[in-house]
């Protein structure tokens, strides 16, 4: 199990989010505190999805996830974690749902996934989101916010501030980190 150190002299762990998203690098922090405790540097880069803006496919947007952890590394390589976060959207017989996928990639080459819980849209939002906005945008025109997806999210807006980006992130982020909790039980993950 991945402990942190008790001499106080030691360095912290680095963990790279591939956004400056501040609701991406917050749930990453807090997260790893939960998981591990101790002190934990968590910053954020710029890091590309290489898919589009919106992703509209379960499998894209778990590529747009491993991608900016991928590219979080090639950034900073000096670091210990290397985490992707990516939301996306899907349509079935009911309507379009959201979600997002975690991808956490370690020094050691271990790589770990995990997917939040998924809630439909509203169809306003749908609407929008048909026509090329992108999710958080179409946020911003439906309920009169800025900048949403830096702060409560689609989720936020909907649970009437219940649930907000940071938590419906975090707690998929936790779900992520069960293999580095667990390693004697996933040795090859």
């Amino acid at each position: 199990m991945l402990t942190k150190k008790a001499d106080p002299q030691s360095t912290s762990t680095r963990v790279v989010v591939g956004s400056k998203n501040p609701v991406k690098v917050g749930c990453t922090r807090e997260a790893f505190f939960k998981a591990f405790g101790g002190e934990w540097e968590v910053e954020g880069v710029d890091a590309h999805s290489d898919i589009p803006a919106q992703p509209r496919s379960d499998s894209e947007t778990l590529l747009g996830a491993r991608n900016r952890a991928t590219h979080a590394k090639n950034l900073l390589p000096e670091a210990d974690f290397w985490v992707g976060i990516e939301g996306g959207v899907d349509e079935d017989p009911v309507g379009m749902y959201v979600f997002a996928w975690i991808y956490v990639m370690h020094h050691s080459g271990k790589c770990s996934q995990s997917k939040t819980g998924t809630f439909y849209l509203p169809p306003p939002v749908v609407a929008l989101i048909q026509e090329g906005v992108e999710l958080g945008h179409a946020d911003d025109l439906i309920f009169q916010a800025q900048n949403s997806k830096q702060k409560g999210g689609s989720v936020g807006l909907l649970t009437q501030g219940l649930v907000t980006r940071e938590t419906y992130y975090q707690q998929a982020m936790v779900l992520a980190l069960i293999p580095f909790l667990n390693e004697t039980l996933y040795p090859n993950h």
